[in-house]
């Protein structure tokens, strides 16, 4: 039944981007400007700049039994995946294929520091640039904040020991994915910041809230796409199972673990949200 939903959802996804490309395309304008930014083609690119594909995107984007049922060429099956148009990769493809992503998306990077203190001015305890294809930049992603996390233990509250995280690793990875997604790439070299201070965690990102979500319904599970090739790319990683529903996930985990509600600050250039630790 999940997968039933996930492969709905991302239909649905497919359908709004085509719809909206379409209504263009009848109006008379055919310019690839009328993509949104993940899905335009980059005229200087070719399709050698890719890499990835076949070994390991194709295998887990497409049906085993409709891969050995379709004998198409290479390129035909990365036009009908949407990471190439007229020939030439798109920006999203070169960020979760290329041979050298942040070459074509400069933006396309996480910049980690764990700060200690409340203040950016504080020491640095450690930094990490995460670049790379999208796949890695979120693997790394994932592999700094468990670590980061403490865990307390207790034996005087229970007849058993409790272990209890100061952040919940589920609510983090949503917040951070959350970020990736829905950042914009566009006309920025600005990266996802992921901020760890001593009493609390700010995961940032460039560009401000997008077209149908606003300061009222957001996390309240609407949603729409500023990337939507990124987004199809990071649900066929593995990375994004349920559309819509990142924040009211990394709610109910802080929730059952003990932390404070999130503090969001929605500015037209940007979003930040706040995580404070468990007491």
């Amino acid at each position: 039944m999940t997968q039933y939903v996930d492969d709905q959802l991302l239909a649905t996804l497919r359908d709004l981007e085509s719809d909206r490309v379409e209504r263009k395309r009848t109006a008379g304008d055919r310019s690839a400007r009328d993509l949104a930014f993940d899905l335009r083609p980059v005229p200087s690119a070719v399709l050698g700049d890719l890499d990835y594909f076949r070994s390991q995107y194709l295998p887990r984007a497409v049906a085993i039994d409709v891969l050995e049922q379709n004998r198409r060429a290479i390129g035909e099956r990365l036009t009908s995946l949407r990471l190439v148009f007229d020939g030439r990769p798109s920006f999203g493809a070169l960020m979760v294929l290329g041979r050298d992503p942040q070459r074509w998306v400069p933006g396309a990077w996480i910049q980690f520091l764990r700060i200690d203190g409340t203040s950016i001015t504080d020491p640095i305890r450690s930094q990490r640039r995460l670049t790379g294809r999208l796949e890695d930049v979120l693997r790394m992603m994932d592999e700094l904040l468990e670590i980061n996390i403490s865990v307390r233990t207790s034996v005087s509250s229970s007849p058993t020991e409790v272990r209890r995280p100061d952040y919940p690793l589920p609510a983090l990875q949503q917040l951070a994915r959350n970020a990736i997604m829905h950042r914009t790439y566009e006309a920025t070299n600005a990266p996802v910041g992921v901020y760890w201070h001593s009493d609390r965690i700010e995961i940032q990102n460039p560009g401000g809230l997008y077209r149908r979500v606003n300061r009222q319904n957001l996390g309240q599970g609407a949603t729409d796409y500023r990337n939507p090739l990124v987004a199809e790319a990071m649900h066929h990683l593995g990375y994004a199972q349920n559309f819509g529903l990142g924040i009211p996930l990394a709610r109910d985990a802080l929730e059952k673990n003990g932390n404070p509600p999130l503090e969001f600050d929605v500015q037209p250039t940007g979003v930040l949200v706040n995580v404070r630790p468990a007491p």
